[in-house]
């Protein structure tokens, strides 16, 4: 289909357009909004002539299954807001779309910027509240969380990884307190973290877990995940730190090799403490 426009009207557009530049915007917005749905539309049906084997209207003798109409959908991607889509059928249901799956309801990169979003610290309800700005789709707080579950299981990989290729020396052992959401509230949570050192003088955190920091046993209990992971305990000669009762005994006897130094962080801490 041809558009036709003539001189005047062009003119009131472009001195609309100076009064009001914004509309022009979203004037350019919907047009690469609908671009982008046929585009994906058109995808799609290419992708159910090659799963049928045959184009549109063609006639095959041995064939058993045809097209059936097409459904509509929307799909959001990131940059251009939520576009509207045909997703072709075939008569017996068996096709299905690689190109938007029907699980996805938006790209992934949009997924991925949600989740460092809610890593810099934006909770789900502001997100939701700040979708429809952002990305020109408002996602519900579900969604988000739903999105997040990928981030979480990639943090569960990273903390359970393999650490049997790495040559560390040293270590460096502490507890710190993260707010962590529990239910409905917010709590300060003790985390155990333990930070190794390699022969090359790199640095890297070897895992952390929920733990008493002041109970001997919770170490223990971490020191051996390490090794069960593939920390090699005979290539610790040193651990670091603070000055919790029973915490050296059980670095000795996890490493034999290692020796203990109290974290002189700890040491400067403790000092005022102990001075008039």
């Amino acid at each position: 289909m041809n558009i036709e426009i003539n001189v005047p009207e062009v003119v009131s557009l472009f001195k609309e357009s100076q009064c009001q530049p914004e509309k022009l915007f979203e004037m350019i917005r919907l047009n690469v909004q609908k671009i982008a749905g046929k585009y994906l539309s058109e995808m799609m049906d290419a992708e159910l002539t090659h799963f049928l084997g045959r184009e549109p209207y063609e006639r095959k003798e041995e064939a058993v299954n045809y097209r059936n109409g097409a459904y509509g959908r929307r799909f959001t991607l990131k940059g251009i807001g939520e576009v509207a889509v045909k997703v072709p059928r075939d008569r017996d249901g068996e096709f299905r779309t690689q190109v938007l799956p029907r699980s996805m309801q938006y790209e992934n990169k949009i997924r991925r910027d949600l989740c460092l979003m809610f890593l810099g610290g934006v909770s789900t309800r502001s997100l939701a509240l700040m979708s429809m700005r952002l990305i020109g789709r408002k996602i519900s707080h579900t969604e988000i969380s739903q999105a997040n579950r990928e981030l979480i299981e990639a943090v569960e990989r990273w903390r359970n990884r393999e650490l049997s290729g790495e040559p560390v020396k040293y270590l460096f052992v502490d507890g710190v307190n993260f707010e962590l959401r529990l239910g409905d509230t917010v709590e300060k949570v003790p985390i155990l973290v333990v930070i190794g050192v390699t022969e090359t003088g790199a640095r890297l955190v070897l895992g952390l877990q929920m733990g008493d920091k002041e109970s001997a046993s919770s170490w223990r209990e971490f020191f051996k995940d390490l090794k069960r992971r593939g920390l090699d305990p005979d290539k610790i000669t040193l651990g670091i730190m603070d000055g919790l009762p029973g915490l050296e005994k059980v670095i000795k006897e996890e490493f034999t090799k290692a020796k203990v130094q109290r974290c002189q962080v700890h040491v400067a801490r403790n000092v005022p403490a102990k001075v008039p």
